[in-house]
């Protein structure tokens, strides 16, 4: 008969331990950037909200449907970057090209944008440009040597 008691052994005699622990630190290795995935959703998420906040839905009905496509982008980014960032902190790059993008939006999507509209998305466009450089630099400063 076969020894099935449960045994409380040390792992360090598991024949796989060395590929298993190289296997969690690939794991662990896109997690520099833990801070970064909060504030990048809430970002998403006031970017969405902001037209109604802001009340410029009667004033700049163009960019209203923009800024809700736009902040739900940066929320699924978010989720992304949260979810499987070994794969997604190639998309930092683009992440910084959306914060540029909202920085001239005003002038693109809308029309002759007040100061509070325009101050609105640009500083947007300015929080996702640093927090994409921020993802990107620690993706890059963690990436695996060749």
């Amino acid at each position: 008969m076969a020894n099935v008691s449960p045994t409380r052994g040390d792992i360090t005699s598991h024949p796989d331990v060395s590929e298993m622990r190289a296997r969690y630190a690939r794991m662990l290795g896109g997690r520099d950037v833990a801070l970064v995935d909060g504030p990048v959703f809430l970002l998403g998420l006031y970017c969405a909200v902001s037209p109604w906040i802001l009340h410029y839905t009667a004033s700049q009905p163009a960019l209203v449907p923009h800024n809700l496509i736009v902040g739900i982008a940066i929320g699924l980014l978010a989720l992304g970057f949260t979810r499987a960032p070994e794969r997604m902190y190639g998309l930092s790059w683009a992440f910084c090209a959306v914060g540029v993008w909202m920085i001239i939006a005003p002038w693109v999507v809308g029309s002759g944008p007040d100061a509070g509209v325009a101050l609105n998305n640009i500083i947007i466009g300015a929080l996702a440009v640093i927090l994409g450089a921020m993802c990107a630099g620690t993706a890059a400063r963690s990436a695996p040597a060749p």
